[in-house]
């Protein structure tokens, strides 16, 4: 992204919610600000060494529980990253004409800058792909590889997912969403993030999208992916800068609703790609023990 992002000097720890308890959250969170916006994240900080991937965990439109699991059985031996963007999660609620893709590369790409990572391994799930590789864009150097894991990185082409994107981005669709709360009730299902989560941890994935400004997000992300021809750009652009880094894509065996892993595949003949059987759309949460296992090996062997 070309604009500068106002940063605030230091990270401040957040306190917790009550229904965020350390059962559902077993890690601390702080939060910077990023152009006048709360951004909530949770640094694991393992102290592996200086030379050591820090794993960045990137998701816009819902929020960082999602990667519990995942990061449960990875943070034993990597530096794990995630974070709730503007709007979402434990991030401060923002705007509608804020709420944007651009917005979300913006608080990514501040985020790598506040805590300094470098080695960056880009994990990133559904409309994460174009925030956090647009982000990535103006920071090439810091990244060390990605792994999608169901998501996508490029102007949306063809016919299904451009309708799909506007169908869900659009006003009825978006009001109707803010108004029921179907999609955060429907996310926490088995068929979303919820087959291994407890009641508890449902009912904290639904708070952290229980208002009505929140619950506007992801479908005005949906719209967003769309049309935004920067973001779209910027994240094109950095898939090709980093053709000469690890590439991995783990996706549901019934996940892969658009064939984006053929398409990674055509863009990336060399990279590595894995299925977890029976997974959805929320691989890492369909399976996070198979995805955490997948992420360390390949993390091994492209050393």
């Amino acid at each position: 992204m070309t604009t500068s992002t106002t940063i605030s000097p230091r990270p401040v720890p957040l306190d917790r919610p009550d229904w965020l308890t350390r059962d559902v959250w077993p890690f601390p969170t702080a939060a910077i600000e990023v152009d006048g916006h709360r951004v909530a994240y949770t640094d694991t900080d393992t102290d592996t060494g200086g030379d050591q991937p820090a794993l960045l965990f990137c998701h816009v439109g819902m929020w960082s529980l999602m990667w519990r699991d995942v990061m449960i059985e990875l943070s034993t031996d990597h530096r794990c990253v995630a974070f709730d963007t503007p709007g979402v999660g434990l991030s401060s609620r923002i705007a509608g004409t804020d709420q944007t893709l651009t917005t979300a590369a913006r608080a990514t790409g501040a985020l790598i800058d506040a805590l300094d990572l470098r080695n960056v391994v880009l994990v990133i799930h559904d409309l994460g792909g174009l925030a956090a590789l647009a982000a990535a864009n103006d920071r090439l150097d810091r990244i060390n590889s990605v792994a999608v894991i169901s998501g996508f990185a490029w102007r949306p082409r063809g016919v299904m997912l451009p309708v799909a994107l506007r169908i869900f981005g659009s006003a009825p669709m978006r009001e109707l969403g803010a108004f029921t709360g179907w999609l955060p009730r429907g996310s926490s299902t088995r068929f979303g993030v919820g087959r291994h989560m407890s009641k508890a941890t449902r009912r904290a994935w639904r708070a952290g999208l229980a208002d009505r400004s929140a619950r506007r997000v992801t479908h005005r992300l949906f719209a967003d992916a769309a049309r935004n021809r920067e973001v779209q750009r910027d994240a094109e652009a950095a898939i090709t800068a980093l053709d000469d880094r690890a590439l991995l894509t783990i996706f549901g065996q019934l996940g892969d609703y658009f064939r984006f892993q053929r398409q990674w595949h055509q863009r990336r003949p060399d990279l590595t790609q894995w299925s977890i059987r029976r997974g959805f759309h929320f691989p890492m949460c369909d399976n996070p023990a198979q995805v955490a296992s997948d992420l360390r090996r390949w993390l091994h062997s492209s050393e």
